[in-house]
Protein backbone atom coordinates (compact mmCIF):
# COMPACT_ATOMS: atom_id res chain seq x y z
CA UNK A 1 0.00 0.00 0.00
CA UNK A 2 2.50 2.22 0.89
CA UNK A 3 4.56 1.01 -2.50
CA UNK A 4 1.91 2.60 -4.51
CA UNK A 5 1.36 5.76 -2.50
CA UNK A 6 4.69 6.72 -2.75
CA UNK A 7 4.32 6.29 -6.38
CA UNK A 8 1.26 7.57 -6.69
CA UNK A 9 2.41 10.75 -4.93
CA UNK A 10 5.87 10.91 -7.50
CA UNK A 11 3.32 10.91 -10.28
CA UNK A 12 1.85 13.89 -8.91
CA UNK A 13 5.25 15.63 -8.35
CA UNK A 14 6.18 14.26 -11.66
CA UNK A 15 3.01 16.27 -13.33
CA UNK A 16 3.30 19.55 -11.10
CA UNK A 17 7.02 20.08 -12.32
CA UNK A 18 5.90 19.28 -16.29
CA UNK A 19 3.37 21.89 -15.40
CA UNK A 20 5.67 24.67 -14.31
CA UNK A 21 8.34 23.94 -17.07
CA UNK A 22 5.67 24.16 -19.78
CA UNK A 23 4.36 27.37 -18.43
CA UNK A 24 5.50 30.71 -18.97
CA UNK A 25 5.34 34.42 -17.37
CA UNK A 26 3.94 36.25 -20.36
CA UNK A 27 1.83 39.06 -20.15
CA UNK A 28 0.77 42.17 -22.37
CA UNK A 29 3.11 43.65 -20.35
CA UNK A 30 5.62 41.67 -21.80
CA UNK A 31 4.37 41.93 -25.46
CA UNK A 32 3.11 44.75 -26.80
CA UNK A 33 4.49 48.24 -27.84
CA UNK A 34 4.50 51.29 -26.63
CA UNK A 35 2.79 51.15 -23.62
CA UNK A 36 4.59 54.14 -21.49
CA UNK A 37 2.02 56.69 -23.14
CA UNK A 38 -0.88 57.62 -21.88
CA UNK A 39 -3.76 57.98 -24.17
CA UNK A 40 -5.10 61.06 -22.37
CA UNK A 41 -2.35 63.44 -24.00
CA UNK A 42 -3.15 61.71 -27.47
CA UNK A 43 -1.74 64.62 -29.99
CA UNK A 44 -3.35 67.10 -31.77
CA UNK A 45 -2.19 66.58 -35.61
CA UNK A 46 -3.43 68.42 -38.65
CA UNK A 47 -5.51 66.77 -41.66
CA UNK A 48 -3.05 67.70 -44.37
CA UNK A 49 -3.15 66.13 -47.40
CA UNK A 50 0.38 67.24 -48.85
CA UNK A 51 3.24 66.43 -48.06
CA UNK A 52 5.88 69.23 -46.33
CA UNK A 53 9.47 68.78 -46.45
CA UNK A 54 11.64 68.14 -43.65
CA UNK A 55 15.26 67.19 -42.26
CA UNK A 56 16.80 63.94 -43.89
CA UNK A 57 14.64 63.95 -46.59
CA UNK A 58 16.22 62.91 -50.10
CA UNK A 59 14.73 65.22 -53.15
CA UNK A 60 15.44 65.03 -56.85
CA UNK A 61 14.83 68.33 -58.97
CA UNK A 62 14.90 68.67 -62.28
CA UNK A 63 14.99 71.35 -64.16
CA UNK A 64 14.00 71.92 -67.80
CA UNK A 65 13.08 74.03 -70.51
CA UNK A 66 12.58 74.47 -74.29
CA UNK A 67 16.31 75.39 -74.18
CA UNK A 68 18.08 72.70 -72.40
CA UNK A 69 21.28 74.72 -72.87
CA UNK A 70 19.78 76.97 -70.47
CA UNK A 71 19.02 75.41 -68.18
CA UNK A 72 22.13 72.94 -67.78
CA UNK A 73 23.78 74.62 -65.15
CA UNK A 74 21.01 74.22 -62.78
CA UNK A 75 20.41 70.06 -62.82
CA UNK A 76 22.95 68.08 -61.12
CA UNK A 77 25.15 65.88 -63.63
CA UNK A 78 24.70 62.06 -62.75
CA UNK A 79 26.90 59.83 -61.73
CA UNK A 80 28.51 56.67 -62.06
CA UNK A 81 28.84 53.79 -60.11
CA UNK A 82 30.15 50.66 -59.51
CA UNK A 83 33.29 51.28 -61.16
CA UNK A 84 36.27 53.14 -59.45
CA UNK A 85 37.99 54.39 -62.70
CA UNK A 86 34.55 56.75 -63.05
CA UNK A 87 33.59 54.96 -66.14
CA UNK A 88 30.13 53.77 -67.07
CA UNK A 89 29.60 50.83 -65.73
CA UNK A 90 28.62 47.30 -67.57
CA UNK A 91 25.44 48.26 -67.75
CA UNK A 92 26.02 51.46 -69.11
CA UNK A 93 23.61 53.23 -65.93
CA UNK A 94 24.03 56.45 -64.03
CA UNK A 95 23.27 57.48 -60.63
CA UNK A 96 21.25 60.60 -60.25
CA UNK A 97 22.52 62.68 -57.52
CA UNK A 98 19.86 64.32 -55.03
CA UNK A 99 19.70 66.86 -52.74
CA UNK A 100 19.96 65.81 -48.61
CA UNK A 101 17.80 68.08 -46.63
CA UNK A 102 20.09 69.35 -43.65
CA UNK A 103 19.13 70.09 -39.93
CA UNK A 104 18.20 73.07 -40.84
CA UNK A 105 15.77 72.61 -44.25
CA UNK A 106 18.57 73.77 -46.28
CA UNK A 107 19.24 72.26 -49.69
CA UNK A 108 22.40 73.27 -51.52
CA UNK A 109 21.02 74.28 -55.60
CA UNK A 110 23.41 74.71 -58.19
CA UNK A 111 24.10 78.61 -59.10
CA UNK A 112 21.58 79.68 -56.74
CA UNK A 113 23.04 78.45 -53.46
CA UNK A 114 21.78 77.42 -50.09
CA UNK A 115 17.82 77.33 -50.22
CA UNK A 116 15.22 76.66 -47.58
CA UNK A 117 12.96 74.14 -48.36
CA UNK A 118 11.93 72.91 -44.63
CA UNK A 119 8.43 72.77 -43.94
CA UNK A 120 7.36 73.74 -47.16
CA UNK A 121 5.06 72.04 -49.80
CA UNK A 122 6.45 70.34 -53.17
CA UNK A 123 3.84 73.36 -54.64
CA UNK A 124 5.54 76.31 -52.45
CA UNK A 125 9.33 74.54 -52.81
CA UNK A 126 8.35 74.42 -57.16
CA UNK A 127 6.99 77.79 -56.70
CA UNK A 128 9.90 79.23 -54.90
CA UNK A 129 12.15 78.02 -57.42
CA UNK A 130 10.50 79.10 -60.24
CA UNK A 131 10.91 82.80 -59.20
CA UNK A 132 14.14 82.58 -58.52
CA UNK A 133 15.02 81.27 -61.72
CA UNK A 134 13.47 83.41 -63.54
CA UNK A 135 16.07 85.90 -63.58
CA UNK A 136 18.32 83.24 -65.56
CA UNK A 137 15.57 81.18 -67.46
CA UNK A 138 12.00 82.87 -68.51
CA UNK A 139 10.45 79.40 -68.91
CA UNK A 140 11.93 77.30 -66.69
CA UNK A 141 10.06 73.88 -65.48
CA UNK A 142 9.99 72.22 -62.30
CA UNK A 143 9.89 69.18 -61.27
CA UNK A 144 10.78 67.64 -57.62
CA UNK A 145 10.05 64.13 -56.19
CA UNK A 146 10.57 62.71 -52.44
CA UNK A 147 12.83 59.67 -52.87
CA UNK A 148 12.66 58.45 -49.60
CA UNK A 149 9.38 58.35 -48.46
CA UNK A 150 8.49 55.38 -45.85
CA UNK A 151 5.99 54.48 -43.77
CA UNK A 152 6.86 51.38 -41.54
CA UNK A 153 3.70 48.82 -40.33
CA UNK A 154 4.44 47.22 -36.74
CA UNK A 155 2.34 44.58 -34.80
CA UNK A 156 -0.37 42.09 -35.73
CA UNK A 157 0.18 42.53 -39.60
CA UNK A 158 1.10 39.49 -41.79
CA UNK A 159 3.74 41.19 -43.29
CA UNK A 160 5.86 44.19 -41.10
CA UNK A 161 8.43 46.53 -42.38
CA UNK A 162 9.28 49.48 -43.95
CA UNK A 163 7.20 50.43 -47.28
CA UNK A 164 8.75 53.30 -49.63
CA UNK A 165 5.69 54.98 -51.45
CA UNK A 166 6.75 55.85 -54.56
CA UNK A 167 3.55 58.52 -55.57
CA UNK A 168 4.12 60.62 -52.10
CA UNK A 169 0.67 60.08 -50.98
CA UNK A 170 -0.55 56.87 -48.67
CA UNK A 171 -3.89 56.19 -46.95
CA UNK A 172 -3.90 54.14 -43.46
CA UNK A 173 -6.04 51.60 -45.55
CA UNK A 174 -3.28 51.36 -48.16
CA UNK A 175 -0.34 51.30 -45.53
CA UNK A 176 -2.19 48.03 -43.77
CA UNK A 177 -2.65 46.81 -47.79
CA UNK A 178 0.76 46.73 -48.31
CA UNK A 179 1.26 45.01 -44.93
CA UNK A 180 -0.86 42.24 -45.84
CA UNK A 181 -3.86 43.73 -43.69
CA UNK A 182 -3.98 42.90 -39.70
CA UNK A 183 -3.67 39.25 -38.67
CA UNK A 184 -7.24 37.66 -37.22
CA UNK A 185 -5.17 38.62 -33.54
CA UNK A 186 -4.90 42.65 -33.85
CA UNK A 187 -7.07 45.02 -32.14
CA UNK A 188 -9.19 46.89 -34.66
CA UNK A 189 -9.66 49.82 -32.12
CA UNK A 190 -6.16 50.38 -30.78
CA UNK A 191 -4.02 51.42 -33.93
CA UNK A 192 -1.27 53.57 -33.01
CA UNK A 193 0.35 56.12 -35.07
CA UNK A 194 3.52 57.87 -34.18
CA UNK A 195 4.74 60.67 -36.03
CA UNK A 196 7.41 63.46 -36.29
CA UNK A 197 6.19 67.21 -36.47
CA UNK A 198 8.72 69.53 -36.10
CA UNK A 199 11.00 67.48 -34.48
CA UNK A 200 8.87 66.21 -31.48
CA UNK A 201 7.07 63.12 -31.72
CA UNK A 202 3.38 63.06 -31.74
CA UNK A 203 0.87 60.12 -31.79
CA UNK A 204 -2.68 59.46 -32.04
CA UNK A 205 -4.90 56.25 -31.87
CA UNK A 206 -6.91 54.66 -34.79
CA UNK A 207 -9.96 52.86 -34.63
CA UNK A 208 -10.43 50.68 -37.65
CA UNK A 209 -14.01 49.55 -36.63
CA UNK A 210 -15.54 52.76 -37.51
CA UNK A 211 -16.20 54.24 -40.76
CA UNK A 212 -15.22 57.83 -39.72
CA UNK A 213 -11.55 56.43 -39.19
CA UNK A 214 -11.23 57.95 -43.04
CA UNK A 215 -12.00 61.42 -41.78
CA UNK A 216 -9.24 61.41 -39.27
CA UNK A 217 -6.95 64.18 -39.54
CA UNK A 218 -4.25 61.48 -39.50
CA UNK A 219 -5.56 58.81 -42.00
CA UNK A 220 -3.60 60.48 -44.55
CA UNK A 221 -0.32 59.54 -43.83
CA UNK A 222 3.09 61.80 -43.31
CA UNK A 223 6.69 60.43 -44.75
CA UNK A 224 8.85 58.72 -41.78
CA UNK A 225 5.39 57.54 -40.27
CA UNK A 226 5.08 54.65 -37.84
CA UNK A 227 1.67 52.32 -37.60
CA UNK A 228 1.47 49.59 -34.73
CA UNK A 229 -1.57 47.13 -34.16
CA UNK A 230 -1.24 45.68 -30.94
CA UNK A 231 -2.01 42.17 -30.50
CA UNK A 232 -5.27 41.30 -28.77
CA UNK A 233 -5.87 39.12 -25.55
CA UNK A 234 -5.65 36.09 -27.22
CA UNK A 235 -2.46 36.55 -29.12
CA UNK A 236 -0.71 37.37 -25.41
CA UNK A 237 -2.22 34.67 -23.93
CA UNK A 238 -0.87 32.71 -26.57
CA UNK A 239 2.72 33.78 -26.02
CA UNK A 240 2.62 31.53 -22.74
CA UNK A 241 2.39 29.01 -24.77
CA UNK A 242 5.79 26.65 -24.61
CA UNK A 243 6.58 24.67 -27.98
CA UNK A 244 8.43 22.19 -26.00
CA UNK A 245 5.16 21.32 -24.00
CA UNK A 246 4.43 18.19 -26.11
CA UNK A 247 8.09 17.08 -25.89
CA UNK A 248 8.04 17.34 -22.01
CA UNK A 249 4.97 15.87 -21.21
CA UNK A 250 6.25 13.03 -22.93
CA UNK A 251 9.41 12.91 -21.33
CA UNK A 252 7.53 13.10 -17.91
CA UNK A 253 5.02 10.01 -19.13
CA UNK A 254 8.12 7.79 -20.04
CA UNK A 255 9.76 8.81 -16.08
CA UNK A 256 6.90 7.79 -14.40
CA UNK A 257 6.74 4.49 -16.54
CA UNK A 258 9.88 3.42 -15.83
CA UNK A 259 9.29 4.17 -12.11
CA UNK A 260 5.97 2.38 -11.59
CA UNK A 261 8.20 -0.57 -13.22
CA UNK A 262 10.70 -0.41 -10.77
CA UNK A 263 8.31 0.09 -8.10
CA UNK A 264 5.74 -2.67 -8.73
CA UNK A 265 8.99 -4.91 -8.76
Amino acid sequence: MNKYYNLKHTIKLLSIFALILTSSCGSRKDIVYFQDEPLNSESKLDNRFELTYKTNDILTIDVSSIEPAAVMPFNLAPVSYGDNSGSLNAGGSLLRQTYLVDPNGNIEFPVLGTLNVGGLTRTQTTEMLKNQLREYVTDAIVNIRLINFTVTVLGEVHRPGTYTIQDERISLSEALGLAGDLTIYGKRDNVFLIREVAGKKKYAKLDLRSINVVNSPVYYLSQNDVIYVEPNNARVKTSTYNPNTGLLISAVGTLATIFAIFVVR
